[in-house]
């Protein structure tokens, strides 16, 4: 009867794994970018329930990542970076043999993590799965259970075949002594992450030979609710309406917001004999400072915004001029590549990201989604009003994972905007600096001056404040903007 069972499972399975490749093909059509995520015990069968979902797939489409302990170079950022930097294309699929969960699993048990540094990573989690889910990925996460007797037979079966017996190590042998310790820390993942919008599906895998079937059954069905899901939207033509207005970022926020960009002095002046001899003095302080960050091990990132002209290429020049070209990147933003438009807008920061011990400047950055995004209709108004908590989530995480970040906002007056405007042109060598991008910018002054507040107001928080650099004087902001880089470095040293 069993034997029955199974062969009926096989023919099945031939025809799930025929209807999973029908589905790439929609899932194409319609870039849903889809991740999924294999968690379970040692021995569960992960490799087989890939490989069987991977059969009858066109292979251009997903990729396969096994996750182990990081890697000394991966130790130099975030956590979550290296997982945020293999995220799949709108339209392919991402299959994960162990993810970001391994780091609230099986390194919680093994590093001895406190409870509030497990409760941290969830959060962590929680917040990159909400951020991706609402930006329509399909996270669908798989955990294979067996029993500790199950896996013990499992591994005594790899040993005794000599092809095999090498997949059957120590440190397995450990876990399965252990399995009461990793039983409670896969509980506590699975209880804390299994939101509406990314899910747990725990599979019985004491079964070996129905697993994949189990697993490819919920998987298709998963997919045929989310394509069905698209098509009847389509049909009925809904559309998402946007909520009202509200920012969920708490305590974030800095009790004292900042002003607005009508209140700021423009005035201040610096004489250039001055200028000079304070401009070297505080180079050479910024030199022994970037020492300093580089034997602390500790990140800088440094955001430059501004309007056009306003002197944000000035002032990086200056500033790196005080430090040690080994040890920065000037990462200058502009409208994404057609890679970085099929992804979601934070990926191609996460894989911009400084070292332990360097620094990242960034001429723009990240805030174009609540800018020129926003402005020029290149994302929703739900995408845009949801990115100042996607912001301060991201700049939260890498503070508390020992960032420094000093963000600037350069700011102009729009005289002496158009006085630059027109200098440039009448300069053969600076002609090319002025777009017929920039004075489209320029008619839209007061939207951007609308977007540039808001942004100001919800994204001014304790961890990741805003600068604001009075700037018709270059000058004066030119030293400004080192003077305070160099009070930041001093008091986070």
């Amino acid at each position: 009867m069993e034997k029955d069972t199974t062969a009926d499972e096989k023919a099945k399975l031939a025809d799930l794994q025929k209807k999973l490749a029908v589905y790439q093909q929609s899932i194409k059509k319609n870039k849903i970018p889809i991740i999924i995520i294999l968690e379970g015990w040692g021995a569960s069968g992960k490799g087989n329930v890939i490989s069987g979902i991977i059969k009858e797939l066109d292979p251009r489409g997903f990729k396969v990542y096994t996750t182990g302990e990081s890697n000394e170079e991966e130790k130099k950022f975030p956590l979550l970076r290296r997982f945020w930097t293999k995220i799949p294309l709108y339209g392919n699929i991402s299959i994960f043999d162990r993810s970001w969960y391994r780091d609230v699993s099986i390194s919680a048990v093994e590093d001895g993590l406190s409870e509030n540094e497990v409760n941290h990573r969830l959060r962590d989690i929680s917040v990159m799965e909400k951020m991706l889910t609402d930006d329509g990925y399909l996270i669908i996460k798989i955990f294979l259970n067996i029993t500790r007797k199950e896996q013990k037979k499992r591994f005594s079966e790899l040993e005794k075949n000599k092809s095999t017996e090498w997949r059957v190590t120590s440190n397995d042998w450990r876990h399965n002594r252990m399995f009461d310790a990793y039983k409670s820390a896969f509980q506590s993942m699975i209880k804390n992450t299994n939101t509406q919008n990314a899910p747990w599906l725990i599979i019985d895998a004491n079964n070996s030979r129905s697993t994949v079937y189990k697993a490819i059954s919920e998987l298709c069905k998963i997919l045929k609710n989310k394509l069905d899901e698209i098509q009847c939207d389509e049909e009925i033509h809904v559309e998402n309406k946007t909520s009202e207005f509200s920012v969920r970022t708490g305590a974030d926020i800095k009790k004292n917001p900042i002003f607005s960009l009508g209140e700021v002095d423009l005035s201040p002046t610096m004489e250039n004999k001055l200028y000079k001899e304070k401009l070297k003095k505080l180079q050479r302080r910024l030199f022994e400072l970037h020492n300093e960050i580089y034997l602390h091990r500790q990140p800088l990132i440094i955001v430059f915004e501004g309007w056009d002209a306003a002197g944000k290429g000035g002032a990086i020049k200056r500033l790196v001029g005080g430090l040690d070209p080994r040890g920065y990147e000037v990462i200058p933003i502009s409208a994404p590549n057609e890679e970085e438009r099929n992804k979601h807008y934070l990926w191609r920061f996460w894989s911009s990201l400084p070292k332990n011990g360097h620094i990242a400047i960034f001429d723009r950055s990240w805030y174009g989604r609540v800018m020129v995004e926003r402005i020029e209709g290149f994302c929703s108004e739900q995408q845009w009003k949801r990115a100042y908590e996607e912001i301060n989530y991201f700049e939260r995480e890498l503070y508390e994972r020992g960032t420094i970040q000093i963000k600037f906002w350069l700011h102009i007056s729009p005289e002496e905007q158009l006085k630059r405007f027109n200098e440039r042109l009448k300069n053969p060598e600076k002609n090319w600096k002025i777009t017929e991008e920039d004075w489209r910018n320029r008619e839209k002054w007061t939207q951007y001056e609308t977007a540039v507040n808001d942004m100001l107001r919800y994204t001014n928080t304790d961890y990741s404040p805003w600068i604001i650099i009075p700037g018709n004087d270059k000058r004066y902001a030119r030293l400004n903007v080192l003077e305070n880089v160099i009070s930041q470095l001093e008091n986070e040293l």
